[in-house]
């Protein structure tokens, strides 16, 4: 419909509203039986001729998912409170319960801040989960936290699960409910002994020799609709938990870690916990991620034992620590970038040396770590190798090294190698190294199976 209505001539002048366009919206939504496809056809060209030519632009980027406005829920939930007069703490805490920062921004202008009080946490109602910041070292997070938790840090999906009585919502990182196709982490939390229960938590599937398999083998069973039983008996998922934000209807998500963590392990049977070690020892915690690398995880995580659980935000009380691998690879081709980066080459296409042929094979994309300066000189330097264009992506000859951290690496089908870095991102050129001396796919293979070392702090 839209590609029907491009050629629409635009207006000259702006006149259009944002409530025109509410207006309109609603009709095209409310249209039904027959005819309504033509009907909602003359709607919006009606609308689009209404439209300066870059509101027409504007238009068809919101309605195609092509808008990116910058518009973070975090600058928002502060522009509702400078907008209605209330402290940023009480809004952020009613978004953080309700999940629904418009259902928030419409209380708070209406009902001012005891409208507020209509948001709890309530059983069945996901919450944003905590997110932690990367340090370098335990010894790092000890120096900031003090005595604190040192948690295994698992590469599964994470789940936040409502119960009430026999009633179990599963809700995935995005707060989608996949409770269905997850029946055997349903069937855990009926295990526990407790009425209601809001637990925070990580699900990960296993090899036959008990090491965790990689996240994007644990995510299938997300994505699996149909024929759910015979994908459990294929791919059996664990659960381990590591947070109680309510318990028989006593709220926890205020009161502090270890106060949470002492409900947790009085109802929770031990195989769904998460190993745990309370210490403010560096040396005890880096042992405890020695083991839990060697167990095959991606690392720890520490929190702080006096720290609420603040839904969706990226604090200091939750700390990080994952090694993470490097590559000296190939760039093989850049992308144009757009909106800030426009007109900077960004998005770059790595490379590893085949040593069998000499060729170089693509590992993946990354336009992460550069800085302004850097994406200035790489476009210059990247331009002066061009061979060929096509569309907005430039090819080099394959001369300039760059090394690159990564967290893993992946399975992937869509790579000739059969494998794609997971998380990667520049660390900086290797101008001192010729293309001859990067990192080859014996390497990368030998970091696939766990045989070869080169790791840095994350």
């Amino acid at each position: 419909m839209l590609r029907d209505v491009a050629g629409e001539a635009p207006a000259t002048v702006a006149t259009l509203t944002v409530s025109d366009v509410n207006g309109y919206m609603e009709m095209i939504h409310g249209i039904r039986g027959k005819g309504s496809l033509r009907k909602r056809r003359e709607l919006l060209g009606e609308l689009m001729r209404k439209a300066i030519h870059e509101e027409q632009r504007f238009l068809v980027r919101l309605w195609m998912g092509d808008l990116g406005q910058g518009a973070l829920e975090g600058v928002m939930t502060e522009a509702i409170a400078t907008a209605s007069g209330i402290d940023p703490a009480r809004v952020r805490r009613a978004v953080m319960l309700s999940g629904d920062l418009a259902a928030v921004a419409g209380v708070a202008l209406t009902d001012g801040e005891a409208g507020l009080s209509c948001f709890r946490l309530r059983v069945g109602t996901p919450v944003n989960p905590m997110l932690a910041q990367p340090v370098d070292t335990v010894a790092d997070a000890l120096a900031t936290l003090g005595e604190a938790a040192i948690e295994y840090k698992m590469d599964g999906a994470r789940v936040q699960v409502h119960r009430n009585g026999n009633e179990v919502a599963i809700f995935s990182r995005q707060l989608n409910e996949v409770g269905e196709r997850l029946p055997e982490i349903a069937e855990a939390v009926l295990a526990i002994d407790c009425e209601s229960i809001v637990l925070d938590g990580e699900v990960l599937a296993f090899d036959t020799n008990a090491r965790p398999l990689p996240f994007q083998v644990t995510m299938r069973r997300f994505g699996r609709k149909l024929d759910i039983e015979t994908a459990r008996q294929e791919l059996p998922l664990s659960v381990f938990f590591f947070d109680c934000l309510q318990l028989n209807g006593a709220d926890l998500y205020e009161c502090p870690a270890r106060e949470r963590y002492a409900s947790l392990a009085a109802v929770l049977p031990g195989e769904f916990a998460i190993p745990r070690l309370v210490t403010g020892d560096s040396g005890e915690a880096a042992g405890f991620m020695k083991q839990a690398l060697a167990d095959g995880h991606e690392g720890v995580m520490v929190k702080s034992l006096d720290a609420a659980y603040e839904a969706g935000s990226r604090g200091a009380d939750w700390l990080k620590i994952k090694p993470v691998h490097t590559l000296d690879l190939v760039v093989l081709a850049a992308e144009w970038g757009s909106g800030r980066r426009k007109g900077w080459l960004s998005n770059l296409h790595l490379g590893a040396r085949d040593p069998d042929t000499g060729n170089y094979v693509m590992l993946g994309k990354t336009f992460k770590g550069l800085t302004d300066e850097t994406l200035a000189w790489q476009t210059d330097r990247l331009l002066e190798l061009e061979t060929e264009r096509d569309g907005h992506v430039v090819h080099v000859r394959p001369e300039l090294v760059v090394e690159i951290a990564f967290n893993e690496l992946q399975d992937s089908p869509h790579y000739p190698a059969g494998l794609a870095l997971r998380f990667a991102r520049v660390r900086h050129y290797r101008e001192d190294k010729p293309a001859s001396e990067a990192d080859t796919l014996d390497t990368v293979r030998a970091i696939r199976a766990g045989g070869f070392s080169n790791q840095v702090p994350a």
